[in-house]
């Protein structure tokens, strides 16, 4: 049976550079509930290591999670990577931690990167800045978080900050990505139109740095749910996106 499901697949934590202290994992989950969602991505800036937390946060709230991320390419683009399993995003996110390049973080301009557990407890902070470019390049992505289970896509292509439109001028016909994010949808029409994106699913989040800046349930996908399980629809999700 077919069933509707409000998704925002692109949230960051307090772990995330200019993400606020309050965007805790319990606090996303639970804002996401009030908002009416079903499905949220966390998705901090080059690391998953609030993932577990957060799923551990979103059954209590009966949101199904998917772990993720925001990496940053060498070219300072930023794609959506998410992933199927926790197991596949936190191994890809050491993978990431690999390729990164370690420049200390300055609070007293980003502010703290607080790792936290399933009770929103500090365990651990991030000293280096996960910002920054890593030596990733854009036409190695697809592949390498295929490795590890997941997919990707442009974020936010209607924004001229780490868009892959406003950095290389236009969408690029490689590498190849079966979807693609808008900030805002009402440029849906216009992007498509423009870039030639008719072969592409159109993705919109919020990029909620800020719990305010979570929406109410607009955008959603229909997807098939018997057997019931949360880990049988991530899956319908990830076979709909693919």
């Amino acid at each position: 049976m077919m069933n509707r499901y409000y998704y925002d697949l692109h949230i960051h934590s307090c772990l995330s550079p200019c993400g606020d202290n309050d965007n805790t994992p319990n606090n996303i989950a639970g804002m996401a509930s009030l908002c009416g969602l079903n499905i949220v991505a966390l998705t901090d800036h080059n690391t998953t290591d609030n993932c577990p937390a957060f799923f551990e946060a979103a059954k209590r709230y009966g949101i199904i999670p998917v772990a993720g991320m925001e990496l940053t390419t060498s070219e300072d683009i930023h794609i959506v990577c998410l992933f199927e399993t926790l197991e596949g995003a936190m191994a890809f996110g050491k993978k990431v931690k690999s390729l990164s390049i370690p420049i200390k973080n300055r609070v007293d301009i980003f502010g703290s990167q607080l790792i936290l557990d399933g009770q929103d407890n500090i365990i651990g902070e991030e000293e280096n800045l996960l910002i920054n470019a890593t030596l990733i390049s854009a036409n190695e992505v697809p592949d390498l978080v295929n490795e590890f289970g997941g997919i990707c896509y442009p974020a936010h292509i209607d924004r001229q900050s780490n868009g892959i439109i406003s950095v290389l001028g236009t969408f690029p016909t490689t590498p190849h990505f079966n979807c693609v994010e808008l900030h805002d949808g009402s440029k849906t029409e216009e992007y498509v139109q423009k870039y030639g994106l008719q072969d592409k699913k159109i993705i919109v989040s919020s990029d909620a740095h800020n719990l305010t800046d979570m929406r109410d349930k607009e955008n959603y996908f229909d997807l098939d749910d018997e057997p019931y399980s949360s880990n049988f629809v991530r899956s319908q999700l990830f076979k709909l996106l693919r």
